[in-house]
């Protein structure tokens, strides 16, 4: 790797490690004031009938899935963030591929801050409830995934071809 593209890969790893760490702030920030404000209380609505706040200390995965399978849950995290950072390294920093390392680096916090509740607690803190369709209860790390996985989703299968992903396939830096 020549000096260029390590100084650019060196600069999306300080302003996408900055930007990690808001989102893991933000999400361990709330998940403490959901735990100090919300846990044995009633919920607050938000909006009545559609939003509220409500604590719950989530053992498992949405709609109560893998309930107790910490293992599962520490291995498939860690091999997340070892994909993340895989394609982050090898990826040319253009600003046709912004998004993308955007995206990654928005669900590689999301992922970090469910992990530090798994590991710490055993459990994650949720605490937004859409009651309207009794979606499953959730926290900002959950938004993070779930919103940046959806963007990055629509981005593969409508944006980028298979020219901007060649290097995927390459070994190596290149």
């Amino acid at each position: 790797m020549d000096d260029k593209n390590l100084k650019g890969h060196l600069i999306s790893l300080l302003w996408g490690g900055a930007l990690a760490a808001l989102l893991i702030y933000a999400d361990q920030a709330t998940k403490i004031w959901s735990e100090n404000v919300l846990k044995d209380s009633a919920p607050i609505p938000l909006i009545d009938g559609v939003l509220e706040l409500q604590y719950l200390e989530n053992t498992g995965a949405a709609f109560g899935m893998f309930r107790d399978a910490q293992t599962f849950f520490f291995i498939s995290t860690v091999a997340v963030m070892i994909i993340i950072a895989s394609v982050l390294t090898r990826m040319p920093v253009t600003k046709r591929l912004f998004p993308l390392r955007f995206l990654l680096y928005i669900i590689f916090a999301g992922a970090i801050g469910n992990f530090i509740d798994r590991i710490r607690f055993r459990y994650v803190r949720d605490f937004i409830y859409f009651k309207l369709i009794n979606f499953p209860i959730f926290n900002v790390a959950d938004i993070c995934v779930t919103c940046a996985t959806i963007l990055l989703i629509i981005l593969m299968l409508a944006f980028y071809k298979d020219k901007d992903l060649a290097f995927l396939s390459r070994s190596g830096n290149q």
